[in-house]
């Protein structure tokens, strides 16, 4: 009855499965039980001293006023410069947009883009928001199926068979979430010459796992020339600097689409908070190369992912490929689909999810959340141990179904 009174926009919106996992692991942790939540995409280390210390002094200067809609304009310098040092793109300060997290820049950019009716070609596995913000828009989400025996990526034949004359986007990640899928300077080179072809097509390339690559160095698809004009790179200080909470990403675009999003960001949030862009000033000035905190931290994540490779390899049936950045796994665990064990029957792999976590309270993430119901997302921010006891619970959970 109530949902009688909501507009079709926000009853057509999936809820998500990320977070309602999350939620539901929350629950069942409040009522006592030993429960390990392996869902959500959030690095457990904490933001680095020198990050924390900018936004204290920000904040004891008194930096506390309304900020410019498309962000500090020493910021938006530094981030220009970011992209030069890191990923040899060149863009003005004019052609960055800071707001309220990467999730804003790309809705951002959808909102300015898409027309109801318009097709965003999404490769899957995707991040659960990307086909939810293009129906905000009123877009089509045309999917490119992918899977586990192809790491999970897209390549540049299976792009062109599906542009069509009313494709407008094709909005992925780089490392992927959910996959940590990594593509390859070949794999761009080839994905480029087709984008190049439909000069109509604009492509959102989120990059916000950029510093988490387990491969060496990260590629950026605006580095094709032939292209540049046509990509809109998504990025942030969420990932890299384990400040999710500060809530700052950023775009950076062909003028007029900046532009467009500025007009757009200041009609409905303006701009991202002082203090964060203190914080997210001295972050971006940080070289990668020379950044203690992210080696570190990217040397835990490896450790990790090869212990919950190796440890997933001991339970029969269970299917991954090896994530070269990010801190997810995927596995395939269709094997397990039409088992039981008393009450419970795991048709698919949202029931899978739900078994393990009421039978050994462990929290994971459906991966038809992602477009691929055949697997799972294991999320591996948080320490060994933890990993260690919950691949332990989810292989005696898997042994009970037959």
């Amino acid at each position: 009855m109530n949902k009688d009174f909501l507009s079709e926009r926000v009853n057509n919106l999936s809820e998500s499965e990320t977070l309602k996992m999350t939620q539901k692991s929350r629950e069942l942790k409040a009522k006592g039980n030993d429960v390990i939540a392996l869902t959500l995409g959030e690095p457990d280390f904490n933001t680095p001293r020198n990050v924390k210390n900018a936004a204290i002094k920000a904040v004891e200067n008194n930096m506390t006023r309304y900020t410019p809609v498309p962000g500090y304009q020493e910021l938006r310098e530094a981030i220009a410069k970011k992209f030069k040092r890191d990923n040899n793109l060149n863009y003005t300060a004019e052609q960055i947009v800071v707001s309220n997290g990467a999730k804003q820049s790309i809705t951002n950019t959808i909102l300015c883009l898409v027309n109801p009716g318009d097709e965003v070609i999404v490769p899957s596995p995707y991040w659960v928001s990307y086909p939810e913000i293009v129906k905000l828009a009123g877009g089509k989400v045309v999917d490119i199926k992918t899977n586990v025996d192809t790491d999970f990526k897209f390549t540049a034949r299976q792009l062109e068979a599906v542009i069509t004359e009313k494709s407008k986007v094709l909005l992925f990640s780089s490392p992927c979430n959910p996959t940590g899928s990594v593509y390859s300077k070949e794999e761009f080179k080839a994905i480029a010459e087709v984008v190049a072809r439909h000069k109509q097509l604009f492509v959102i390339s989120d990059e916000i796992y950029e510093f988490i690559n387990f491969k060496g160095k990260h590629e950026s698809l605006a580095q094709f020339e032939e292209i540049f004009d046509q990509v809109i790179t998504i990025n942030g200080v969420s990932k890299g600097f384990a400040m999710t909470g500060w809530r700052i990403g950023y775009m950076a675009a062909p003028l007029f689409i900046a532009k467009a999003c500025i007009k757009l960001q200041g009609q409905y949030t303006s701009g991202a908070s002082s203090i964060a862009q203190a914080a997210a000033l001295e972050a971006t000035l940080e070289d990668p190369s020379t950044s203690e905190s992210i080696q570190t931290m990217v040397k835990a994540f490896k450790e990790r992912r090869d212990l919950v490779i190796d440890l997933l390899k001991e339970i029969p049936g269970v299917k991954t490929n090896i994530p070269d950045g990010a801190f997810y796994v995927f596995p395939e665990v269709e094997s397990y689909f039409g088992k039981s064990n008393g009450n419970y029957l795991t048709k698919n792999a949202e029931d899978l999810c739900m078994y393990i976590l009421e039978t050994e309270y462990v929290g994971l993430v459906s991966g038809g959340a992602f477009g691929n119901d055949k697997c799972i997302r294991i999320s591996y921010a948080t320490s060994s141990n933890i990993l260690i006891e919950a691949i332990t619970r989810i292989k005696r959970a898997l042994s009970k179904l037959n």
